[in-house]
């Protein structure tokens, strides 16, 4: 229909009766998508209200247990107590701000290492997927299949503006006590930057 507009509007340019349909098809448009984003965050504000913020600085981190890239079970408690743990959920393997975030816990491994911190990556996609994303870049830490998101409920961690599994961080010390909270959907180096600061910081 909009081409349909645009391309009388291009045969008569002068016509101000194709102009206003164009202007009124596009305004209509408009407001159906605005309505659609409302109506898709109020569903998703609504699935995700329960459980926000369950886990908090201060909070012991809970027990859980899933499968890692290499279909082997890990369980949380064989790292608490005995290591630094930066645990960080993100939306989806290969998409350009989680790719990004886990080249950069990649390149840093050796300085959280040296802080005694054992870095978990977590999101809902299968083993098979994992195993692909930490193949082609070369990962050399643990990624989590969440499949059902039932650890990222128990977790509490939000859903984004626009639906998208939320991207949060938290830092647990020794004691399995959470010490940092790092939630931002769009700034995925700057999870890095405050979980090294945090560790840095604690020694």
């Amino acid at each position: 229909m909009k081409k349909i507009i645009i391309s009388f509007e291009n045969i008569f340019p002068g016509n101000l009766k194709f102009a206003k349909l164009g202007n009124h098809y596009l305004l209509k448009q408009s407001v159906y998508f605005v309505l659609f984003l409302f109506c898709f965050n109020l569903n998703a504000l609504s699935q995700t209200t329960e459980k926000t913020d369950t886990i908090k600085v201060g909070s012991q981190v809970p027990s859980f247990s899933l499968k890692d890239q290499n279909g082997h079970e890990f369980d949380i408690n064989s790292a608490k107590g005995k290591h630094n743990l930066v645990i960080y959920f993100y939306p989806k393997d290969e998409t350009p701000g989680c790719t990004k975030e886990a080249c950069t816990f990649r390149d840093q491994f050796e300085v959280f290492k040296k802080e005694d911190a054992v870095i978990i990556g977590i999101s809902g996609q299968s083993v098979a997927s994992h195993l692909e994303f930490a193949n082609k870049y070369h990962l050399n830490f643990t990624l989590l299949s969440d499949e059902g998101n039932n650890v990222r409920k128990l977790f509490g961690v939000p859903a984004s503006i626009l639906g998208m599994p939320g991207r949060v961080t938290y830092v647990v010390n020794k004691e399995g006590k959470v010490v940092l909270v790092f939630n931002s959907q769009f700034d995925a180096e700057k999870h890095i930057e405050e979980a090294m600061k945090v560790l840095k910081n604690m020694n």
